[in-house]
């Protein structure tokens, strides 16, 4: 019984179930077949609108053609009318072209007519000409050909005359004219270049605070000033002038190294030989930066680029070498100035010019081959370190030592001469006293064993300095008598010389 329940329970459900499906599957299908005809109808609406947008597109598409259309149509026919135009601008060309073809025709048969007619006048000139030509020569007894080379060389003859007068005239005025030019140059160029007075003096004055100082400088029983004396060649003048001590040599780079070195020294105030020979070499090298600052400056001033090292240094030197009294380095400077006007003046190049006056003297401060002419040596010097050639002629030429080949060696000649002849600017005294006390010096050094030779109280004094290993005390003392004879009979100078020659033995031992 319980069974049957449950089966009639079940079968309950399945009835229900299958109901409850047949009923969604007709409600489904209603919706379904509403939203196809809803589908059905939005798609007949796009359609409508999609062609009514093909429809438009098309109308306008049409329309933009129509007008493209019509702009070519419109074109083609300006072209046409162009051409057409042209056709007949042809046509009246051609027309003009065979009317004046015609017209030349015309003339050219008028032309042979004429040209018929002037040939038979021309045969009769000539017939008349060579009637005229045989009754000349029948006067005159000579024939045609004779009297042509007759006055041919009449002709030469009186073009040569003429010719040679006016070559005589214009050479006249050229000279005339080339002298006033060059007055008038050299003038104008001495009126614009600035100079100075700078004489040159043998003799430097180093100031001090007090006589104790002096005692310091001077050391026990005078060994500092000696080693003072022996390390620099300056003779140090230590007398009852006040507040200063005076520094004597003809060479300007020893009195500067004597008084740098002092001066550093009497700061320090560390007085002894040993201290003064480190100083001495420290200040000399010193001096060797300076030396090279000073040409650099220099070029910088003149506005000269591009040089060798080498001759900036030697530049540089100038500042410490005179010549006739007159400081090199500012005599360089002016030539160099005078060159650049000069040739400013003549239409050339006065870097070039300013380039070689500033190096015409470089040959007097160098120490290699020293019995070469100065002119000699500076050319020989600017060809080793790459000037340019005119630049080289310019420097050995400036003394006529060389043949001039350069337009710029005339300008370093006037220019030299121009800066050297002014007055004040020199004076022959001190250079031939520098001269002598140099020979003194060489002369002295040309021995074997002399490693320094320096010359003193204005050449009244002669030290020299030998290797104590290269010379004996004996030798040592030959040899100042030997070289006080050569002096006697080899030089000219004034009252007496005193040869001193220095021989001394250092040991030196480092404690480590």
């Amino acid at each position: 019984m319980f069974l049957y329940y449950i089966l009639a329970a079940v079968a309950g459900a399945a009835l229900a179930l299958a109901i409850y499906i047949l009923a969604s599957r007709a409600a489904s299908k209603g919706r379904a077949d509403a939203i196809i005809e809803k589908a059905n109808l939005e798609a007949e609406s796009i359609k409508q609108q999609k062609i009514l947008q093909a429809k438009e597109k098309f109308l306008q598409l049409k329309g933009e053609h129509e007008n493209f259309v019509n702009k070519k149509n419109g074109e083609l026919r300006d072209r046409e009318n162009n051409i057409k135009s042209r056709e007949g601008q042809l046509k009246e060309q051609a027309n003009e072209l065979n009317r004046r073809q015609h017209d030349l025709d015309s003339q050219k048969g008028q032309v042979n007519a004429l040209k018929t007619k002037l040939d038979a006048k021309l045969e009769e000139c000539e017939r008349v000409t060579a009637q005229v030509n045989k009754e000349l020569e029948n006067i005159a007894g000579m024939t045609a050909e004779e009297a042509r080379k007759m006055l041919v060389e009449n002709m030469k003859a009186e073009a040569r005359t003429e010719a040679q007068a006016y070559i005589n005239d214009t050479m006249d005025e050229a000279r005339l004219n080339a002298a006033k030019e060059a007055k008038r140059i050299v003038i104008n160029t001495i009126q614009r270049t600035a100079t100075e007075t700078a004489i040159e003096n043998a003799v430097t004055t180093f100031p001090i605070e007090n006589d104790e100082v002096k005692g310091r400088i001077i050391g026990r029983e005078g060994r500092n000033i000696r080693a003072l004396e022996a390390a620099t060649g300056v003779e140090i003048v230590v007398d009852d002038t006040p507040d200063a001590i005076l520094l004597s040599a003809f060479d300007p780079v020893r009195r500067e190294v004597a008084r740098l070195s002092l001066h550093q020294l009497v700061i320090d105030g560390r007085i002894h030989p040993a201290r003064i020979e480190e100083v001495v070499a420290k200040v000399s090298k010193q001096l060797e930066d300076e030396i090279l600052e000073t040409g650099k400056r220099t070029c910088i001033d003149m506005g000269i680029h591009g040089l060798n090292l080498e001759l900036v240094k030697l530049i540089g030197r100038m500042k410490y070498r005179s010549s006739y009294g007159q400081n090199l380095l500012q005599h360089s400077r002016e030539v160099a100035n005078i060159c650049a006007i000069m040739a400013s003046e003549l239409g050339l190049n006065p870097k070039i010019a300013r380039r070689a006056g500033l190096l015409h003297d470089i040959g007097k401060v160098s120490d290699v081959d020293p019995e070469l002419p100065h002119a000699i040596l500076g050319a020989k010097l600017a060809e080793q370190y790459k000037e340019r050639p005119e630049i080289c002629n310019a420097v050995g030429a400036h003394h006529e030592e060389m043949e001039m080949t350069s337009i710029y060696a005339p300008l370093v000649l006037v220019g030299d001469a121009i800066s050297g002849a002014r007055p004040g600017a020199r004076r022959e005294v001190i250079e031939s006293y520098i001269k002598r006390l140099k020979g003194m010096e060489d002369l002295a050094a040309s021995y074997p064993g002399v490693t320094k030779s320096y010359a003193i109280q204005a050449g009244r004094e002669l030290r020299v300095i030998v290797g104590a290993e290269e010379v004996s005390d004996e030798q040592a003392a030959r040899l100042s008598t030997d070289i006080a004879q050569r002096i006697q009979d080899e030089m000219t100078y004034p009252g007496q010389v005193k040869i001193t020659v220095i021989r001394e033995t250092r040991s030196v031992a480092i404690a480590k």
